[in-house]
C-alpha cells in the first residue's frame, strides 16, 4: 500500500511509521468513523420519531418520587453502571442493579417509588424476565433502551427508547462497540436534559464532588483566599516607596489601591513597576503608576472560574471584593496547592 494513500494520514507522518503501525491507526480511524455514524444516526432519530419517547422518558424519571434504577447485562451492564454514575452526580439519585443478581435478592433494592431503566440492545435477555414481572407487579415505571421496537423488553416498558440500527465497529459486526456508544450517548443525553430541567447548578455539583481535581475546582474563592492583614493594600496618594515595601512584605507581587471609601480603585503590580521604571519612581504616588479599575472577583466565585480568569488575563493574583471593598486576595499558587490547576 503506498503510504500517501493511507486514509486520514498525511504522507509526512506515514513515512516514519511501519506498515503495522499504519494499519493500526487506519483501523482506529475506521472504528471512530463507524461509532461516529452511530451517534449521528441517534441525533437524527431524536429529531424525528425518537423525540417524543425521549421527552416521555425524561418526564417519567423527573417525576419519580424515588430513585432511578439502571439495569443491564454484559456490555450493556457496564454502560449502565456509567450512566447511573452520571445521573447520580448530576442531581438524579440513581444506582445500578445487575439484571441477573436482581433475581437472587437484589429486587429488594427496588421500591414502588422508583423508575427502572433497562438497557438491552436485543431486548430479549431472559434474565430481564423476573425484573419486568416485578416492575409490573408493583407498578414501577420502566424505560427501555433497546434497538428492537417489538422486543419483549420494549413492549413491556412504559417508554421504549428504540435506538436506530447501526453497524458495529467490529469488522465482524459482532462485538458491541457502536451500539454501546449509542447507549452511553442516550444515557448522557437524558442525564443532562434532567440536569437542566432540575436547574442543577455548579453549586449543587460541588456538593456532590468534594474530592479530586474536580472537587478542588468546585471550591469557593473564600476557601482559598488570604484575608485580613495578609491582603496588600495602600490608599491613594501613597508614595511608591511605601507601596513597594507593602508588595515585598506581603509576597503577592502586587498591592491593591483603595480610595477614601475603602473601595478598590487600582492595583500596582510587578508589571506596572517595569512599565514605569524611571529614576524618580520611588518618589511618585501610586496614582501615577497603578492600573485603574483592576479585575476583582467575588468570594463566592468557584476556584475553577478564578483560575480561568487568571489564565485568560495572564495575571497571577486577584483581589477578592465585597461591594467593591477588598476582603481577600487569591494567588495562582494557592490554586496550585489546592489542586485546582
Amino acid at each position: 500500500m503506498p503510504l500517501s494513500k493511507t486514509p486520514g494520514l498525511p504522507t509526512k507522518t506515514t513515512a516514519a511509521m511501519s506498515d503495522q503501525a499504519i494499519e493500526a491507526i487506519a483501523s482506529a480511524l475506521r472504528t471512530l468513523e463507524a461509532e461516529a455514524s452511530g451517534v449521528t444516526a441517534l441525533a437524527a432519530a431524536l429529531q424525528s420519531d425518537l423525540g417524543p419517547a425521549f421527552v416521555a422518558a425524561a418526564d417519567l424519571i423527573l417525576k419519580a418520587k424515588g430513585r432511578l434504577i439502571i439495569t443491564g447485562l454484559g456490555k450493556s451492564g457496564h454502560i449502565g453502571r456509567k450512566i447511573a454514575a452520571t445521573f447520580a452526580s448530576t442531581g438524579t439519585p440513581a444506582f445500578f442493579v445487575h439484571a441477573a443478581e436482581a433475581s437472587h435478592g437484589d429486587l429488594g433494592m427496588i421500591t414502588p417509588d422508583d423508575v427502572i431503566m433497562a438497557l438491552s440492545w436485543s431486548g430479549e435477555q431472559p434474565e430481564m424476565k423476573n425484573l419486568i414481572t416485578y416492575a409490573k407487579r408493583f407498578r414501577i415505571g420502566v424505560v427501555a433502551i433497546t434497538s428492537e421496537a417489538t422486543s419483549t423488553l420494549a413492549e413491556a416498558a412504559d417508554v421504549a427508547l428504540t435506538l436506530p440500527k447501526a453497524r458495529e465497529a467490529c469488522p465482524h459486526n459482532l462485538a458491541p462497540t457502536t451500539s454501546s456508544l449509542m447507549m452511553l450517548a442516550m444515557g448522557d443525553a437524558l442525564a443532562i436534559a434532567l440536569l437542566e430541567g432540575r436547574g442543577f447548578t455548579s453549586v449543587d455539583f460541588s456538593v456532590l464532588h468534594p474530592g479530586g481535581k474536580l472537587g478542588a475546582m468546585l471550591k469557593y474563592t473564600r476557601d482559598l483566599m488570604h484575608s485580613g492583614d495578609a491582603v496588600p493594600l495602600k490608599p491613594l496618594g501613597t508614595k511608591m516607596s511605601d507601596a513597594l515595601v507593602e508588595m515585598s512584605s506581603k509576597g503577592f507581587g502586587c498591592v491593591g489601591i483603595t480610595d477614601g471609601n475603602g473601595h478598590v480603585v487600582g492595583i500596582v503590580t510587578d508589571g506596572d513597576l517595569r512599565r514605569h521604571m524611571r529614576a524618580d519612581l520611588m518618589t511618585v504616588s501610586v496614582d501615577e503608576v497603578m492600573t485603574k479599575n483592576p479585575k476583582t472577583i467575588s468570594r463566592d466565585l468557584l476556584a475553577g472560574e478564578a483560575l480561568e480568569i487568571l489564565n485568560s488575563s495572564k495575571i497571577t493574583a486577584l483581589l477578592v471584593t465585597d461591594a467593591r471593598k477588598p476582603v481577600g486576595i487569591v494567588h495562582l499558587h494557592d490554586l496550585l496547592r489546592a489542586g485546582v490547576a
